[in-house]
């Protein structure tokens, strides 16, 4: 029996889950320990860190089997100085790691110059995986010309980019990239997340999401209070890890409709609590003004749940017939429409048929072959 070949694989990204910001960039994580199940990676980060006095500080721990770096450098006020201790973070960093085949940098950010640096320093190859809403082409017009520059600079030097959804790849092109492309979505947990195999005995709808803004959980909130108001007879969940003063606004207008009963408020959640929140529910809300290919809604299909979303970046790309709505935009009254439709079963569900499409499509073994695909045509043509 021929044994497939290990690479060594470094992982560095603009966003990754650090002590600051605990869930920031927790879908590169993920695609990290999808990549493991097949080669061995580490995972290298820099950010910044006013409150430190140290000029640098190393944390270095084994993370769900990977070997995990987070370098700390003290950040300033001068942007250009915070630049240049962030690549003298990343290279001290990458002398205790291990010399990698390949570099798979996340994000065309600034920081990703740092692998532009090892592959002409030392000629290590290095791939992009692109999660970002202000390089789709519909924001060309409001990202500043600085990041497009840097992202194409960057994404010419690398050997293929990876973005997550197909409307992210064209505005990959729209910036003038040349460099080969490949959509891999991100990636899920389909042993965690997976249907209930009870029926719940009310119809619940849920909303997972860092709250801020452009996700629009007042709008859900109001329009879920809005139906129930109307005699609609339903449970709401709306939460995530948004900071506490939004969670303290939304919990106050819950307690002023009388709806307390109904609709539960939570807070920052361990994706296992997440996995049993989404199995105990029937429908998963996204109402957000801009995303790509969000891991909630592949998280939702996997749990058996239909959605109801905002056809916004890469979504559309990935709702098979009957898997849910799409809304042209962040509107109540659309909103009570689709959840109406909902609760009035005028979409068939098939529980199993949502899991299975996900574990097609998003499962750590899928995502972990294509993305093997992708580094054995650039190592074996080196």
């Amino acid at each position: 029996m021929t044994v497939e070949k290990q690479f060594k694989i470094l992982f560095i990204s603009s966003w990754y889950p650090n002590k600051l910001e605990p869930t920031n960039g927790n879908f590169v994580q993920r695609h990290a320990e999808a990549v493991a199940t097949l080669h061995q990676v580490e995972v290298l980060h820099a950010i910044g860190n006013q409150e430190q006095k140290e000029r640098f500080v190393f944390d270095e721990k084994v993370i769900h089997g990977i070997r995990t770096l987070v370098v700390y450098y003290k950040n300033t006020k001068n942007p250009l100085l915070n630049f240049y201790r962030r690549m003298k973070a990343y290279k001290i960093g990458f002398q205790r790691m291990s010399f990698p085949d390949l570099i798979h940098g996340n994000v065309l950010h600034n920081n990703m110059f740092f692998a532009v640096y090892l592959k002409k320093k030392y000629s290590i190859p290095f791939v992009i995986t692109e999660h970002w809403t202000a390089l789709r082409q519909k924001n060309a017009h409001i990202t500043p010309k600085a990041v497009q520059i840097t992202a194409r600079i960057i994404g010419n030097f690398s050997n293929f980019l990876l973005p997550v959804s197909e409307d992210l790849q064209k505005g990959l092109h729209y910036l003038k990239i040349k460099t080969p492309m490949k959509v891999i979505p991100n990636v899920v947990d389909t042993s965690l997340f997976s249907p209930s195999q009870d029926q719940n005995s009310k119809y619940t709808f849920i909303h997972v999401s860092n709250l801020i803004p452009r996700k629009n959980p007042d709008i859900i909130l109001e329009t879920a209070i809005g139906l129930m108001n109307k005699g609609f007879d339903f449970q709401l969940q709306l939460g995530g890890d948004g900071n506490a003063e939004v969670l303290e606004r939304l919990r106050t207008r819950v307690e002023k409709s009388g709806h307390q009963n109904k609709i539960e408020i939570f807070g920052m959640q361990t994706i296992s609590q997440i996995a049993y929140r989404m199995k105990n529910s029937d429908c998963f809300i996204l109402l957000s003004n801009d995303e790509n290919q969000p891991c909630v809604i592949a998280e939702a299909f996997a749990s058996g749940l239909q959605i109801i979303s905002t056809r916004v970046g890469g979504i559309a790309e990935f709702l098979p017939e009957n898997f849910g709505l799409l809304l042209e935009i962040p509107d109540s009254q659309l909103l009570e429409e689709a959840m109406v439709k909902m609760l009035r079963h005028k979409i068939p569900r098939n529980s199993a048929h949502l899991n299975a499409y996900a574990e097609n499509t998003f499962s750590i073994k899928t995502i972990a072959q294509e993305f093997d695909k992708v580094y054995k045509k650039i190592l074996n043509n080196c």
